[in-house]
């Protein structure tokens, strides 16, 4: 460790920051100071050093691991750039590769996890060509008996291996898992045998045991990251013994392993999830090799799954167990065992009613963590629970023999439906469980963003509702369990798009009651289900419209506030996602008839943002407070700009000022939307004086920011050019394109940022930097050429060649180019605009193409002659490809100003540094919307007609057809 020990900068310093990251008071300059160190050399070793300090006292363990998760956090920075080269100076890179799996070994198991992530991000980048050496490290620290050291090598090796796991196949993959089975198989085996020897002659030793069972579940897993992508060989021949092994601990016991916390899952309980794991993957990819041994292991997962208790410790194996008979089940021939009704009665009754029935852990979490209770259903996060995995084992049962599992789970239906009716105060649970199992056999397929879209054609989902389930909606919150109105409230967000329009409408005003219920769950499975329905469409049309929401809209939007704001602390305002989801839909649906209501709303949301700047905790929260924000602004600037202009800029000032990273990308998309709201008129001077801001190197330097701060200049200098350019503030502007168009990963947003400069600035302003924008463009198609950096400078290249009247056209752009040197238009032109224009996808930008060839082909002087005029044949025949496909008129919400219909966020998933307010979604502009995009081709025609007298011997014959030439 001797590099560590030597790290250059100084420990004490950033162990005492370290410490202050600790605490609210002191975290952010603490973690600003740590920031400014990381170019310093050795800081990375520094942070190693602190954590290798044998320091076991609670403050010196604190520190160790603030150390890890900032070196974990400093890696994922700083390792490499989007080239792939080196940020971190080369002596640490040699360092930390050294150091770091040695170091990982000896540190508890909360520092391993960390600095396995670590090692994990460098892996992305390095393993296997620059650290071939990493796996004979590993295999070389392998011993026969010290688990503590075997589980630390371990444990880095999974922290690799599993960044296979959902990894598409390519050879590069397939290159670097042979290079590891090359070094590693072996020894892993051997290591297995071993491990399984130890566990027999230390079967009476508790300590020892514990250890050894951790030792098998790192192998188990590495076994699944090994097996993941293709069955290695030399797996494939011992596979009756390595399978042998698995059933026996599948089917071990061992009182020594029993753990006394009815909770959580201990050593023995882990070690069986996995190895149903490495079943499930088996039975899924390798079936061929696997069936003769696969009968077996069905055998004594039916056992276990009939043998084991409800605690919630085995709820993980459990749900292990029962989705490998699922992956089974989906296979033909052992389907088969399943399939008498006699059989079919036995897994109800032995298998899905007791992992489906409520549990009293199910009613703790309803009463004592609501809002995880939820999160475990509505986001799917509940896919390791009993009853999703029981679910989907009777599912994949229903999918083989429909109605032999329709009739006999229907028996049980109607037994606990009755036995509720007998005494529905104190027989609740059988009516949640009927509930539960209806469902369970009504959906077929998968539940998608718009709810169910396949049902079972054996039962009837709405008679169901009316018979079974409306009474708990309607019924006063008092004299109906809460569980069972949240079952009826879920029902209906289930099965939403089962219903009409006019029986969700019914439905409507009994979900908005629920939002008045005292119950957390209750409530706000209400506010997900108002939210959910009225994001349905019918159509591309959007279900409801906003005239026959708006006459609920403020007393819903009164409940959601008043249920937001009721929290204490910052984090406990922003504890329920839903709720804001739900004021986010609302303002939505219901576009200029908030109105009204905008002071109301306006206080609201300004409540809240102002509690949860002090500190962001909850990053979907406050999404869709930003969302809202947008929504009230797109509806409502238009014709009341200076009200929200006034009371909106102090507290979006104050988030940026007092430095809100969080926030900040927000802000800026919320201030481009309130300037684009009032086009017209002359930018305000609260909006002039940000501009030098703007222009601040350092926050460019955040990657979240830079979409943002590009789409919030394009506002401002849509407004305020003439003030730019008096102010002396375009040189600044270009050089910010210049910094971001040197990026790959910023390269889209560079070109954003340019067109805007030329299309709200006039060329001849730009006279004096046209040369050095294109050295630098030119630069970067030499040097680091993309596929999209060479559409985006095509795209461009039409760009100016069709703003004729403001300063450009084709003569203008040939001249222009040619001056960096001469001759150059010809090469870029036929080698990167020529080909990468037919790769050009979006309506608007091969249009712009079309209008761009027409008028070089027929108004440029610098086409007509040599040495130029050799482009023509080439330029024309791309044209009239382009006019031969069929025409595509911009049409859905991309090019509208409905955003009803967004992607949701949890099925795009949340980008922290940068997610687009799909409010303040800026509509595509036409560069030419002279041309109509319906007549282009007849445009075109016509151009060619009014020049008769230019010579067109370039002209493809089969154009001359279509031109009537």
């Amino acid at each position: 460790m001797a590099d560590i020990e030597n790290a250059a900068t100084n420990r004490e310093v950033v162990a005492t920051l370290l410490r202050q990251s600790l605490h609210p008071a002191t975290s952010k300059q603490a973690e600003a100071s740590l920031r400014s160190l990381e170019s310093t050399p050795g800081f990375s070793l520094t942070l190693l050093n602190i954590v290798a300090s044998n320091a076991q006292d609670s403050q010196g363990m604190e520190t160790r691991l603030a150390a890890a998760l900032f070196f974990k956090n400093f890696i994922r920075r700083n390792w490499t750039d989007e080239d792939g080269n080196y940020r971190v100076p080369a002596n640490d890179v040699i360092a930390i590769k050294r150091e770091i799996v040695g170091l990982m070994i000896s540190v508890p198991y909360s520092l391993q996890v960390q600095l396995g992530e670590a090692i994990s991000i460098i892996a992305d980048s390095d393993f296997y060509q620059r650290w071939d050496t990493l796996v004979d490290d590993l295999v070389k620290r392998l011993t026969p008996d010290n688990t503590a050291v075997n589980n630390g090598v371990l444990q880095v090796a999974h922290s690799i291996f599993k960044r296979w796991r959902p990894l598409f196949r390519t050879d590069a993959l397939y290159t670097e898992i042979n290079h590891v089975l090359g070094k590693f198989c072996v020894p892993f085996l051997e290591l297995l045998e071993t491990t399984n020897r130890l566990i027999e002659q230390n079967k009476n030793n508790k300590q020892a045991l514990t250890d050894l069972f951790q030792t098998l579940n790192l192998m188990v897993k590495i076994y699944f990251d090994l097996n993941c992508q293709d069955l290695p060989p030399s797996f494939e021949e011992l596979l009756p013994e390595i399978m042998s092994i698995f059933h026996k601990y599948l089917t071990y016991t061992n009182p020594l392993l029993d753990t006394d916390d009815d909770n959580e899952s201990g050593p023995l309980e882990r070690v069986k999830a996995g190895i149903c794991e490495v079943l499930v993957l088996y039975t899924h990819k390798y079936e061929d090799v696997f069936d003769k041994l696969l009968q077996n292991f069905v055998n004594s997962t039916w056992m276990l799954l009939t043998n084991i208790g409800l605690e919630a410790k085995y709820d993980i194996l459990v749900s292990k167990a029962l989705q490998f008979l699922t992956a089974v089940a989906k296979i033909r021939k052992h389907a088969e065992n399943f399939k008498s009704e006699n059989v079919l009665e036995q897994v109800v009754e032995k298998i899905i009613l007791p992992n489906m029935s409520l549990r009293s852990s199910d009613e703790e979490l309803f009463e004592d963590d609501p809002i995880e209770f939820i999160r475990r259903d509505m986001d799917g996060s509940d896919n390791d629970t009993r009853r999703r995995a029981a679910t989907d084992f009777l599912r994949q049962l229903m999918e083989q023999y429909e109605k032999s599992v329709t009739e006999v789970v229907f028996k049980y239906i109607d037994h606990y439906i009755q036995e509720y009716k007998k005494d529905p105060r104190n027989n609740w649970r059988c009516n949640d469980t009927a509930l539960y199992l209806f469902t369970s056999i009504a959906i077929k397929g998968t539940v998608s963003a718009i709810g169910v879209t396949s049902t079972n054609l054996l039962v009837d989902v709405v008679d169901f509702f009316s018979k079974h389930v409306a009474a708990n909606l309607v019924a006063p919150f008092d004299d109906v369990q809460p569980i069972l109105k949240v079952d009826a409230i879920k029902y209906l967000h289930t099965f939403r798009s089962q219903m009409t329009k006019a029986q969700l409408s019914d439905a409507f005003p009994l979900l908005a009651k629920h939002l008045a219920a005292e119950n957390f769950v209750v409530y706000t499975y209400a506010a997900i289900t108002i939210e959910r329905i009225l994001a349905m469409s019918a159509e591309g049309q959007a279900l409801f419209k906003p005239e026959e929401i708006s006459p609920l809209a403020q007393e819903i939007l009164g409940h959601l506030f008043r249920l937001i704001t009721r929290g204490n602390t910052p984090e406990q305002i922003a504890e329920n996602e839903y709720l804001m989801k739900c004021v986010m839909r609302i303002l939505i649906v219901c576009r200029e008839t908030i109105a009204p209501h905008t002071e109301f709303i306006l206080t609201q949301l300004l409540k809240i943002l102002v509690e949860i700047s002090k500190n962001p905790s909850n990053p979907r929260f406050n999404h869709y407070c930003f969302e809202s924000f947008g929504a009230v602004i797109r509806f409502v600037a238009p014709v009341n700009p200076t009200y929200l202009e006034s009371t909106l800029h102090g507290p979006f000032i104050s988030i940026l000022t007092q430095d809100v990273q969080e926030f900040m990308p927000y802000v800026f998309q919320l201030l481009a939307l309130l300037i684009e709201s009032n086009p017209s008129a002359l930018l305000p001077e609260r909006y002039q004086l940000l501009i030098g801001p703007l222009l601040a190197p350092v926050l460019w330097e955040s990657r979240g920011n830079v979409p943002a701060l590009v789409r919030l200049l394009q506002a401002i200098t849509a407004r305020a050019s003439s003030i730019i350019v008096a102010q002396g503030q375009l040189e600044p502007i270009l050089g910010i394109f210049q910094k971001l168009i040197s990026s790959k990963l910023n390269e889209s947003h560079a070109f954003d940022l340019l067109e805007a400069i030329v299309l709200n600035f006039q060329v001849v302003a730009l006279q004096a930097y046209w040369k050095q924008i294109f050295i630098i463009l030119f630069t970067r198609l030499k040097n680091s050429k993309t596929d999209m950096f060479a559409q985006r400078f095509s795209r461009f290249f039409y760009f100016l060649v069709v703003r004729e009247k403001e300063g450009g056209g084709p003569d203008f752009v040939v001249k222009a180019m040619d001056v960096v040197q001469g001759g150059i238009f010809g090469e870029v032109f036929s080698a990167v605009v020529i080909p990468d224009t037919q790769k050009l996808q979006k309506p608007l930008d091969r249009k712009l193409a079309v209008i761009g060839l027409t008028k070089l082909l027929l108004s440029s002087a610098s086409l007509a002659t040599p040495p130029y005029n050799k482009a023509c044949p080439h330029a024309a025949t791309l044209l009239f490809k382009l006019l031969a496909a069929p025409e595509v008129v911009p049409q859905g919400p991309a090019f509208t100003d409905d955003v009803s219909h967004e992607a949701d966020l949890d099925e795009t998933g949340f980008a922290v540094s940068f997610s687009t307010l799909n409010t303040t979604k800026r509509l595509p502009k036409d560069p030419a919307p002279e041309v109509p995009m319906a007549g282009l081709r007849g445009w075109v025609i016509g151009e060619f007609k009014k020049s008769k007298d230019r010579s067109k011997d370039w002209l493809p014959e089969e154009a001359r057809s279509l031109l009537g030439e």
